[in-house]
């Protein structure tokens, strides 16, 4: 890669999915370009997203039902996504040597299963564009004149050019260098930030049992939010027990909601194990299981019924006699069992952290941004792309196809004349 130009057409802060995108394609339009970022090597996040598979986009090829994903803030991503979307970012790691799969859920990985590869095409991309990049380049600030940004501070010298675009992430995964600092540059110089909190983030909660759960994988069940006692959102899919409360595809989705209404009201997750079965039809399975299993002790009746680490903590919450004989539990009995069955009730008391957080909710207020350049309308010749701005998505690639999207339109427009 090109180090020898002191002054640049573009300064992109932040080596991410965003950055890399953006970085790349304003050197493909003969730009010349700086990428900076702190770490010893670009990508550091995307290396582990998708437990280090890379979940690269979702194959949703219409953007209509794409954006409504992102909630109210989806059009917002429109241009964004008429100039580089799904069909695209599939077609540009296809063309750069990785190509995919589409998995359960349309989501979209590298047939390696390698988030490395995605990261390296990147890189290809950069090179091929003559980017420059420094690594291990802490910015401290933006220097700003009147409606135009004049240098990024470094503890070096400062970095100048005409265009400038901000891609230095949320505040997920801290240990990955996201550490929210450009949010705090933004507020310097104006830009208001929306309110931050984690996202697709665990859910904590109150019950000690779900420690005895902890690992415990649930598929193909129907998780519901409750705010006292007005049902909220309802998600199906899988879910996971942890240690301090549940985690999982369609917890971390329905975390966003839970963010929003925690010091509102009560909040309770209710998980309704056997979701295709109406409560009539799960009282006959249940009395089959007894007829079948009726010389047995209830307690070990239900291993037809139930994975093994949720049998103990479902006799307790159901009152009923572990060693009382399967054929003898009353109908009033087999009844409270059928409703903690179809509706497992847990209380929320919180979400974990940045540490455990996959993404940031909130982020430059889209506002003061341009959805069809990605420009500042602050500042004539700042851009932004990827998680900074105050959009997000559920798990399933809609977030990487944010930054894919972002990053293209951004790195385009600031590469314009």
């Amino acid at each position: 890669m090109s180090n020898s130009n002191p002054r640049f057409d573009v300064a992109v802060i932040g080596g991410g999915a965003a950055g890399m995108m953006a970085a790349g394609r304003a050197a493909e339009r003969g730009a010349s370009v700086v990428l900076l970022d702190k770490n010893n090597q670009l990508g550091v996040k995307l290396l582990i997203t998708g437990k280090g598979r890379c979940n690269i986009t979702q194959a949703e090829f219409d953007n209509q039902q794409l954006i409504e994903q992102y909630g109210r803030q989806g059009r917002f991503l429109l241009p964004s996504l008429s100039s580089f979307g799904v069909r695209e970012a599939i077609n540009f790691f296809e063309g750069s040597r990785v190509p995919v799969k589409i998995e359960r859920g349309q989501r979209v990985f590298p047939v390696s299963d390698r988030a490395a590869d995605v990261r390296n095409a990147l890189v290809r991309y950069l090179e091929k564009g003559g980017v420059t990049v420094r690594l291990n380049t802490v910015v401290q600030g933006i220097n700003h004149q009147e409606d135009r940004i004049t240098a990024v501070k470094t503890a070096g010298k400062p970095i100048t050019a005409e265009k400038y675009i901000l891609c230095s992430g949320g505040q997920s995964y801290p240990a990955t260098g996201s550490d929210g600092q450009g949010f705090a540059w933004l507020r310097e110089i104006g830009h208001q930030v929306i309110s931050l909190r984690p996202g697709l983030v665990p859910v904590r909660v109150k019950e000690d049992w779900v420690k005895d759960a902890q690992g415990l994988s649930l598929k193909n069940v129907e998780v519901s939010l409750y705010k006292d006692g007005h049902k909220i959102e309802t998600r199906f899919g899988e879910a996971l027990f942890t240690h301090f409360g549940l985690s999982g595809p369609i917890i971390l989705d329905l975390s966003k909601r839970v963010g929003e209404l925690l010091s509102s009201g009560k909040l309770q997750l209710f998980i309704d194990l056997k979701p295709a079965l109406s409560f009539e039809q799960l009282d006959d399975r249940v009395q089959r299981d007894f007829l079948k299993y009726r010389n047995r002790e209830f307690k070990n009746s239900l291993t037809d019924l139930l994975p093994r680490a949720l049998i103990q903590p479902l006799i307790e919450l159901s009152g009923i006699m572990p060693e009382k004989q399967a054929n003898s539990v009353s109908r009033a009995e087999r009844h409270r069992l059928v409703r903690l069955l179809k509706g497992l009730e847990l209380t929320v008391i919180g979400l974990s952290g940045y540490d455990k957080a996959i993404i940031t909710c909130g982020g430059v207020d889209l506002k003061e941004v341009n959805p069809r350049t990605m420009g500042s309308r602050l500042y004539s010749n700042l851009y932004f792309a990827g998680e900074i701005l105050d959009i997000d998505g559920p798990t399933g690639g809609y977030n990487l196809q944010m930054c894919w999207s972002t990053g293209f339109l951004a790195g385009e427009s600031a590469s314009a004349s």
